[in-house]
């Protein structure tokens, strides 16, 4: 317990939306 495990991250997809890369980082509302 207490570990923190950071990984590099190749690809980021929203599940809800499908979107990848950086546009599934952004907030909805900017």
């Amino acid at each position: 317990d207490g570990k923190i495990f950071v990984y590099n991250v190749e690809n980021v997809v929203k599940v809800r939306t499908g979107e990848e890369g950086y546009a599934a980082l952004q907030n909805e509302d900017d």
